[in-house]
């Protein structure tokens, strides 16, 4: 299997050199379709004026055609007779049929250039073949003969020729190396990123890559450590995660199975026995509801099809949720303050209501007596956005952004006087989010937290 490197080597010297092909051929076309017929033009009233001045001045016939060759042009002389002359260097071929020979002896004039055979990889330019020239007639001293001319591409254009095939060669040298450089420079960083993926399988998640870039690598490689980050942050919180199960049923357990024993014992008064009964009854409760929201979470997390979507009337079921805790928020002497338009959304009732149930209890238990706890609600646009909002004790800016991890605990304390099991929040932030909406919180330590629910509106 061929590295991406060499793929790509491979891939971009293809495309030099078919570019290189593709262009000599349109090259070519040019040439036969438009430069042909001007250069027979040009060579052919060349070849006249030699004519012209050849018939006025036949005494310096030789010399003439000399000079004329000497400026890098091929002549070829022929009479009736069969009489031949060469002037300059000799053709490559001699390949003019007697046909056309005659042709021009007989005073007509042979067009070779503009008839010369097309291909796809021969110009026909650089052809030093008789019959790829200028035929006209002569008339001197009652001797009639045929003159042949074309240019002498070695003269004309030899140092030319050589400095053009230095040009081409070099620049596709200077292009390969210049594809072998730019591949490995684009092939690097995605060999890093696969070698970062072989550490991350091992388990190592402190990798740094280069992310100065702005292109599509840069802006993989941003991704990439984005992503890095995340899977450590989860593979973090799941281990967070087992040792805070491990915790939160290790604790009830150890007390119910210390009572238990406790009341083994035969001296224990009717007093003791009933108050043993009820902690191990308060940890039974402890572990039965930490088992109901991990199922709850559990079914949210794999289960998108478990809510049973329906119509639900928000006032009315908030309504509910405060008249079961209306008897906690008199214990503490709390107001409440009320703002709840008729309104009707779109969402499974016993999962919304495991929401208000949370975010009411939390607002209740975290402020301090004769402190106020507000909810409201109203619809923007396509939206219904309820807050739950209180003057409790709030949180500091760093607690913020962990308060939805599971089993987060601001008080941090694990008492049982609270019975917190830190997924109640991570239960309304999945329950919110597979009804497609969002839930914010700002709050402020000392002046109290305002959580915001956003959800689709009918």
């Amino acid at each position: 299997m061929k590295s991406l490197y060499v793929r790509m080597c491979l891939i971009f010297c293809s495309v030099i050199i078919v570019s290189s092909v593709l262009g000599f051929l349109a090259t070519n076309i040019f040439y036969q379709k438009k430069l042909k017929s001007l250069n027979d033009a040009k060579l052919t009233e060349m070849a006249l004026q030699l004519q012209q001045f050849n018939e006025s001045h036949p005494d310096t016939l030789d010399d003439y055609l000399e000079s004329v060759a000497s400026l890098g042009y091929k002549v070829y002389l022929r009479n009736v007779q069969g009489e031949e002359w060469f002037y300059g260097k000799p053709f490559k071929k001699m390949d003019l049929k007697e046909d056309d020979l005659q042709w021009v002896l007989n005073g007509e004039v042979y067009h070779g250039v503009a008839e010369f055979p097309s291909g796809l990889f021969i110009t026909g330019f650089f052809d030093n073949e008789l019959r790829n020239s200028i035929g006209v007639p002569l008339q001197i001293n009652d001797q009639r003969y045929a003159l042949f001319l074309r240019p002498d591409a070695q003269i004309q254009f030899g140092e030319f020729r050589v400095f053009i095939v230095l040009l081409i060669g070099i620049t596709i040298l200077l292009c390969l190396g210049f594809v072998l450089i730019t591949s490995l420079h684009i092939v690097r960083p995605i060999s890093r990123l696969t070698m970062a993926t072989k550490s991350i399988v091992k388990g190592q998640y402190d990798i740094k890559l280069n992310t100065w870039r702005r292109d599509e690598i840069g802006q993989l490689a941003t991704h990439f450590m984005t992503m890095t980050q995340e899977l450590e942050r989860t593979n973090r919180s799941r281990q967070e995660f087992v040792a805070n199960v491990s915790h939160e049923i290790e604790s009830p357990l150890t007390s119910i199975q210390g009572f238990a024993h406790t009341l083994k014992e035969t001296s224990l008064s009717d007093e003791q026995r009933n108050h043993y009964l009820s902690i191990i009854e308060e940890e039974s409760q402890r572990l039965s509801m930490l088992s109901k929201q991990l199922l709850t979470l559990s079914m949210l997390d794999y289960d998108d099809n478990a809510l049973q979507m329906k119509s639900i009337n928000l006032r009315s079921q908030l309504r509910q949720v405060i008249q079961m805790m209306e008897w906690k928020l008199t214990d503490k002497q709390l107001a409440l303050r009320l703002t709840l338009p008729d309104m009707t959304i779109h969402g499974d009732a016993n999962m919304l209501y495991q929401v208000w149930v949370n975010l009411i209890s939390n607002a209740i238990k975290y402020t301090a007596e004769g402190g106020t706890v507000t909810i409201s609600a109203k619809v923007e646009g396509e939206h219904c956005i309820i807050s739950v909002s209180d003057t409790g004790e709030g949180m500091t800016a760093e607690e913020l952004p962990m308060i939805f991890d599971r089993f987060y605990k601001v008080d941090r304390a694990r008492t049982r006087e609270t019975h917190s099991t830190g997924l109640g929040l991570s239960i309304v932030q999945k329950i919110i989010h597979s009804h497609k909406g969002s839930v914010e919180v700002t709050s402020e330590l000392g002046q109290g937290t305002i959580f915001t629910i956003t959800l689709p509106y009918l």
